[in-house]
Parts: structure tokens; C-alpha cells; sequence
């Protein structure tokens, strides 16, 4: 449940970016951060390990306007991708309100995809949260990567393997260029704050 801080009549919504390694989540909060430098009131905080990946998180509250007379502020994370950093993952999926899947359309990275998807899901249990209640959109991402021959997923293979059971928004994307990034981001905002307005009720 987001974090609701009566006194400042504010509301902390916090949203998660999760996949697999080196899929792209870091770089659609990079892009994010570029794009809405003017809105954001913090410095994106990034923690680098040896392989240069993100371990920790990316954090970057900016604000949305009054729901209910209440302020709302964003505050995006990204999760660490390779399999060994699972407790700082279960970590950071700690208290979400939303999700964004960000798989890897590369043809070599489908198995990658599914198993995250179902770390996602083991990760959210943990916390007594079910993935089919929980407001997620699915992001395929690296579609520019076609323009250079490299073999990618076809979008009903990455449905079929991904979005079958969720039934849940998803959106072709490229971080690095930008295509459908913000569209993502948008559309995570506009699910998790309806299903926040609905248990505020």
C-alpha cells in the first residue's frame, strides 16, 4: 500500500522496474530522468557494482498533482537483473504499488525473460502480494535492435510467454531511443493510483 503521510496530505507511490539483467531497466529510468529533469526535485541515485550494473536502485520521486486533495509523488526503482542479487531484489519490491516488466525482445534472451517473470511472481508471494492483483504493464524492450539484423522475439511469442495469464497492458519499446518509454511509464502511473484511489476509498 502506498505510503500516506496525512500531516504534508501527501501520498508515496512507489513503482518498480523488474527483469532480467541488462534488459533495460536502468535505461528507461535514464531516459525518464533526462526527459523530466525539470519536474524531478532529486538527483537519480545509482549504485554501480563491479560488472558496472545497477544494484540498488534508481530513485526518482517527481510529482503528479492532488488526488483527493492529497499530493502525489512518484518514486521509480529499478531492481539489480542477474539472479544472485534476489534478496535486494525482494528487497526493493518491498512495499510497491506497480510494476513494469521490462523483458528483452533479443531471441537469446527468452528463457531469461520467463524465469524473471517467475522470480517476479515468487518475490511478490513473499510479500502476500499476488502478481494477477497488483497494477503491471509489460514492456518488450530493444526493438530498435531490428534495424542492425540482430534476431528478435516476435511480439505474440513474447504475449504468449509473458502477457497469457496477465492479460495486462504491454507496449513494444526501445529505452535507448525512447520509443513508448514515457508511454509506459504513464500508463503504470494512471493503474497504480486508480487501484490506490479505489483502496483509499
Amino acid at each position: 500500500m502506498a505510503f500516506i503521510n496525512p500531516k504534508k496530505k501527501e501520498v508515496q507511490v512507489k513503482i518498480v522496474y523488474y527483469g532480467p539483467g541488462r534488459g533495460g531497466k536502468t535505461t528507461n529510468l535514464e531516459y525518464i530522468y533526462k526527459k523530466f529533469r525539470e519536474r524531478i526535485k532529486t538527483e537519480m541515485v545509482t549504485i554501480k557494482t563491479h560488472g558496472d550494473r545497477t544494484l540498488f536502485f534508481d530513485f526518482l520521486p517527481f510529482d503528479i498533482g492532488k488526488v483527493n486533495g492529497y499530493d502525489i509523488k512518484i518514486q521509480l526503482y529499478t531492481v539489480p537483473g542477474q539472479v544472485k542479487y534476489n534478496a535486494t531484489r525482494r528487497l526493493v519490491l518491498r512495499g510497491a504499488d506497480g510494476i513494469v516488466f521490462v523483458a528483452d525482445a533479443m531471441a537469446v534472451r527468452r528463457e531469461k525473460n520467463i524465469l524473471s517473470l517467475k522470480n517476479l511472481q515468487e518475490n511478490l508471494a513473499n510479500y502476500k502480494k499476488s502478481i494477477f492483483k497488483i497494477p503491471i504493464v509489460l514492456q518488450y524492450n530493444k526493438i530498435d535492435l531490428a534495424e542492425q539484423g540482430i534476431p528478435l522475439l516476435p511480439i505474440n511469442t513474447l504475449e504468449e510467454d509473458l502477457n497469457d495469464k496477465l492479460k495486462t497492458p504491454s507496449f513494444k519499446a526501445s529505452a535507448l531511443v525512447g520509443t513508448n518509454v514515457v508511454a509506459t511509464m504513464k500508463k503504470i502511473i494512471s493503474m497504480t493510483i486508480s487501484s490506490i484511489i479505489k483502496e483509499l476509498r
